[in-house]
């Protein structure tokens, strides 16, 4: 779940948001469509996944999932599924995402100055408090109605199985990160993203009329008058809730987003003297755009590196990336201590305490991504960074360069299938996995030990996560370099080819397989029947199961039980 992103995005948007408000008082087909190749290899075409080999990311919600929480030390027997948990956390996260974009809304200068004169409509034309309180609850119900039917209408559009497909599609890909920089773009005062004003006409006189008629059109008014406001949060939900994969993501995303905006018109209008502690409108209400803006070209940068690792391009690596939002939170934090300022800013004549409490925050971030130039990990954001391979300077990778390669399997590892390929840019320091499953299963049987499958790929952010934060401790990386013959199988590559004499078609799903990734995930849904990532599967010698497989598990201790699970059951 990209929980971080949304606490910062949510920390930055409340405080400001709130308490700044003392500060200023004054008011196509793309079928026949590819990508190029940035580097050289041996690939001849670039195929796009099937239809229905569709990756998640996140944990598994089929049979042979791992509760984390039932793993024991003592026996594989404790190991059991999990279930559709994986799933519904995956919900969940949409949701309160949903419920962060809501409440960012509740605070917009197309929406926030509404309260007042949205609460005394109902309190002034109803005849008691008690049916001012109903018709306040309709509005809000009318509100979620809205927003959950735009939610539903997305996924009917595209359907479940093209929502699947945009998060490894790089078209999709690239789209929604033209289409953040503009969001982010208008935001920042280039221009407003307005409905026409026609339509926009006709639903507010519809609003005039009584009865519910009326209160659903006063309700539609809102969600169309605010759209300049409101437009770039639902772009960007709808946008992150499509990627995730799930079939009724966008109208969970919805919901949260609802719940937050109505929630607060129908509280006034049952406590309106809550009016009276509302902060004035002002200035503030258009840093709160500003700030959102510069979430937004963040973000954006993530769906930019996604295509990038996908087709190889090797131009936003990971110093890279980590140099544009150094840059790009830096200006925020110059903008927050009003160093700089947009044409539509009311003048800053001094600083808030949250407002500077929230500076010192953003400035403190900005200094803990320096580092990240010369390789520090930086746990706490990974899985939004590319992989920690990119990076072309690296002291960790120097350090453990003059101490020897970790663990080379017994063979010369430049010498195996796809190593260079991958290597070089996925793996994480200290660590030699193979990249050919036949290939590992080969070494496993030649060594005698279990066989790690890693079902990954470049757009999971799980794994990301679970590399930085799992796979990096010593007490792990031990485990797979001594206990282990590890191989890593990359679902969503779009470069590599197999030979025309290896193309075949799944009894699977009935597409044709001819990339090595296609192949890595027919392989993933016949044998393990998952198409989530990250999956880790225990294997013996043979080729047959262990223990049950696993999704992410980012505690330590509980990965390190799963591990050993297999361990006690290979020598079982």
């Amino acid at each position: 779940m990209k929980a971080l992103l949304y606490v910062f995005a949510v920390s930055l948007l409340l405080f400001s948001g709130i308490a700044i408000g003392q500060e200023v008082d004054s008011l196509v087909d793309f079928g026949d469509v590819s990508f190029t190749d940035g580097a050289a290899s041996d690939s001849s075409q670039l195929s796009a996944v099937p239809d229905d080999l569709v990756f998640s990311d996140g944990q598994d919600s089929g049979q042979s999932q791992v509760d984390s929480t039932s793993i024991s030390n003592d026996t594989a027997g404790a190991v059991t599924p999990a279930g559709a948990d994986g799933e519904d956390k995956s919900m969940w996260g949409i949701f309160i995402a949903g419920l962060l974009g809501g409440f960012a809304a509740f605070f917009m200068p197309c929406i926030f100055p509404m309260v007042p004169l949205t609460v005394s409509f109902f309190t002034k034309k109803s005849g008691s408090r008690s049916q001012a309180i109903s018709q306040a609850f309709l509005y809000g119900v009318f509100i979620i109605v809205i927003y959950v039917a735009l939610g539903m209408l997305i996924t009917i559009a595209f359907g479940p199985e093209a929502l699947n497909e945009l998060s490894t599609n790089g078209i999709f890909n690239f789209f929604f990160f033209l289409l953040l920089v503009v969001f982010a773009a208008s935001f920042l005062g280039a221009f407003e993203i307005t409905l026409p004003s026609s339509f926009v006409n006709k639903i507010d006189a519809q609003s005039d009329k009584g009865g519910l008629i009326g209160l659903f059109f006063m309700s539609a008014s809102l969600a169309v008058v605010s759209f300049s406001c409101t437009g770039p949060i639902i772009g960007t939900l709808l946008v992150e809730a499509a990627t995730r994969g799930e079939r009724l993501g966008p109208a969970i995303g919805m919901l949260g987003f609802s719940i937050a905006l109505a929630v607060p018109f129908v509280l006034f209008a049952m406590f309106p003297s809550m009016l009276k502690s509302m902060p004035k409108s002002g200035g503030w209400l258009n840093s709160v755009k500003v700030v959102l803006g510069f979430l937004e070209l963040a973000l954006a940068l993530k769906f930019l590196s996604n295509v990038d690792l996908a087709y190889n391009w090797n131009f936003l690596d990971r110093e890279v990336y980590l140099a544009l939002w150094i840059v790009i939170f830096g200006l925020l934090g110059l903008y927050l201590i009003g160093k700089i300022q947009f044409s539509h800013d009311s003048p800053l004549q001094f600083l808030s305490i949250p407002r500077t409490m929230i500076a010192i925050l953003v400035f403190s971030f900005v200094v803990y991504m320096v580092p990240g130039l010369w390789g520090a990990p930086l746990k706490a954001i990974s899985a939004f960074l590319p992989p920690i391979g990119t990076q072309d300077f690296d002291l960790n990778n120097l350090t453990l360069s003059a101490a020897g390669p970790a663990h080379t399997g017994g063979a010369d590892a430049n010498s195996r299938k796809h190593y260079t390929y991958f290597h070089s840019k996925s793996t994480i320091k200290g660590l030699d996995p193979y990249y050919d499953y036949d290939e590992a299963l080969a070494a496993a049987k030649e060594q005698k030990k279990p066989l790690l499958v890693d079902f990954t790929g470049w757009n999971c952010v799980n794994c990301r996560k679970m590399e930085a934060e799992v796979w990096s401790s010593p007490k792990i990386r031990a485990m797979l370099n001594n206990e282990f013959i590890l191989v890593e199988l990359y679902v969503d590559d779009k470069v590599l080819t197999l030979p025309e004499s290896e193309h075949y078609v799944s009894d699977k799903t009935g597409k044709t397989i001819n990339t090595v990734s296609k192949r890595n995930a027919d392989f993933q849904i016949t044998k393990f029947e998952s198409n989530s990532q990250p999956l880790y599967a225990l294997l013996d010698n043979e080729g047959e199961l262990l223990v049950p497989t696993s999704g992410a598990i980012y505690d330590i201790e509980k990965y390190g039980a799963f591990l050993q699970s297999g361990i006690d059951a290979f020598k079982a």
